[in-house]
């Protein structure tokens, strides 16, 4: 599910403007190297966002696509805890705050926030362009090594975007375990890469550990049916390009889908999907399959046919991360 609009509109505005008086040469090395930092498997001790242009630069060509996944992620947990609405969250390594935007376009009404981030150029540009969303204009950017020395306050909820991948190993385990002590809810969202998958499978299973119920993407709190090494769960958000976006990374589609893979759990109870789409559904004459992911632990096929009236219209409409079958008709 895309975010609204008014919530994408509001973000591209904001955006707008950002690169003005950089030179097109040095947003686009910019770029090239967060791509490299983006794909690479090398965690650092030092912030990637180093100065206004990297940030400029990062927010132009990962933002839209970050806030597009982060809403795909809290919508699916969202449908599994629909009498919750957090009071209060807390952004782990939230840069210049993508996941902040998709709390507010997720859950309506102000609430307190705190982004902590050891990046302060990241800061800074999140709390210009945090202005322009009244949900946000009250949140506080906090200057904060992301690793062991993180402490973090009492919350309802705790998101980590695309942050895991910057850390060591034992710094991963701090974070997510910090994470888990403060909040009611965690979030965690990591690049829809095999490294990304089992760095989510690992901070799902320490989550567990301490005691929450996974609400989504899974239909249970068992082990992963998914062996890491041979294959790997992830979803895609589509993302709509702007000129700006365009411009910062060339190409000229008007859209790019998004891979990601993430876990949402919580500590009270949570109604999961009773089981969830795995695979863009292959729509078929007279038939769609579907790759589905099982309250039994399982990875299964099911086939949907015109015969199974109104279901196979809901499977055609079906989109890679739904829950399934729809709401309106638990029957197969």
């Amino acid at each position: 599910m895309n975010a609204p609009a008014s919530a994408t509109d509001t973000l591209r505005s904001a955006l707008a403007g950002l690169l003005a008086g950089l030179p097109p040469k040095q947003a686009a090395q910019a770029v090239d190297r967060l791509i490299a930092n983006y794909r690479g498997r090398t965690p650092t001790h030092a912030p990637v966002l180093r100065d206004r242009s990297d940030v400029a630069a990062y927010a132009a060509y990962r933002m839209p696509a970050t806030f597009e996944a982060v809403c795909a992620a809290l919508d699916a947990f969202a449908d599994a805890v629909p009498q919750w609405t957090p009071a209060s969250h807390v952004d782990i390594g939230g840069g210049t705050g993508a996941a902040t935007w998709a709390v507010s376009a997720t859950w309506d009404g102000e609430r307190p926030v705190t982004v902590l981030d050891w990046a302060e150029p990241a800061l800074a540009l999140g709390r210009e362009i945090a202005a322009a969303n009244p949900a946000l204009k009250s949140a506080e950017w906090q200057r904060s090594r992301i690793g062991a020395a993180l402490t973090v306050e009492s919350t309802d909820l705790v998101t980590i975007s695309y942050v895991l991948g910057e850390l060591t190993e034992a710094d991963r385990t701090v974070v997510v375990d910090a994470a888990a002590a403060a909040a009611q809810a965690v979030v965690i969202i990591e690049p829809g890469t095999p490294d990304g998958y089992t760095r989510v499978i690992d901070a799902r299973e320490r989550l567990i550990a301490a005691g929450f119920r996974i609400a989504a993407p899974c239909p249970h709190s068992a082990a992963c049916p998914i062996v890491p090494g041979e294959d790997w769960c992830h979803f895609s958000a589509r993302v709509s390009r702007s000129s700006l976006h365009r411009q910062v990374k060339g190409g000229s589609l008007p859209y790019e889908d998004e891979k990601f893979s993430y876990v949402a759990a919580a500590r009270f109870p949570v109604a999961p999907a009773p089981t969830r789409v795995v695979r863009k559904p292959q729509i078929r004459k007279g038939q769609v399959l579907l790759d589905l992911c099982g309250p039994d632990e399982s990875l299964h096929r099911e086939t949907v046919t015109k015969r199974h009236g109104p279901l196979y219209k809901a499977a055609r409409d079906a989109e890679w991360g739904d829950g399934w079958p729809p709401p309106e008709d638990t029957s197969t």
